[in-house]
């Protein structure tokens, strides 16, 4: 069994928001050069998680040039990372970790027409989590992943959901690992 405990959490949920409301809502956090070239998703994980945590957002790689200057989403171009697995991946990258902390940042941006093809969100979000190998004073929560011999995964909008609504969780979160989540 794998385990860690949360010691921080952050998370912003703007739903059907668009892009520009979040850039006008949140730039006071973002050098201003910064918040014209960000993403919404890129501003909402930098909010969450603070902006050098979020580099490829400040410093847009080449793709995110090209989608920003043709206003595209980068979700547009990278669909299907991860797919229903990716909350049980990270969690499992992060708790396997041989550092005392651990961040797990992410999020989502509302798609366009993908999301009539099923393979982007209908809404953005983003969350943040300091994760930390023993419990400590205050701890919010508990995670633990155990190996079981079924298959399932938890999309990452209801990760989402359950770090935001503070909801417990047993239940498989990618094939082979079963994730506990309490809340003190």
């Amino acid at each position: 069994m794998l385990e860690r405990f949360i010691q921080a959490i952050r998370t912003d949920n703007p739903g059907l928001e668009e892009p520009a409301a979040t850039r006008e809502r949140l730039k006071g956090g973002f050098a201003p050069g910064a918040v014209r070239r960000m993403t919404q998703l890129g501003l909402l994980v930098g909010a969450a998680a603070s902006p050098t945590l979020f580099q490829t957002s400040i410093h847009p790689s080449s793709v995110q040039q090209v989608l920003i200057g043709r206003q595209r989403s980068v979700r547009e171009f990278f669909p299907l990372a991860g797919g229903p697995y990716l909350a049980g991946q990270a969690l499992l990258v992060a708790l396997l970790a041989t550092t005392p902390r651990v961040i797990v940042c992410g999020g989502e941006e509302r798609g366009t027409w993908m999301a009539e093809c099923g393979v982007a969100s209908t809404r953005a979000f983003a969350f943040a989590l300091a994760l930390t190998a023993v419990p400590g004073a205050g701890a919010l929560g508990r995670l633990t992943l155990s190996p079981i011999d079924r298959t399932g995964g938890l999309s990452l909008a209801d990760w989402f959901d359950l770090l935001h609504f503070r909801r417990p969780f047993a239940g498989p979160a990618a094939p082979g690992w079963q994730l506990k989540l309490e809340w003190s």
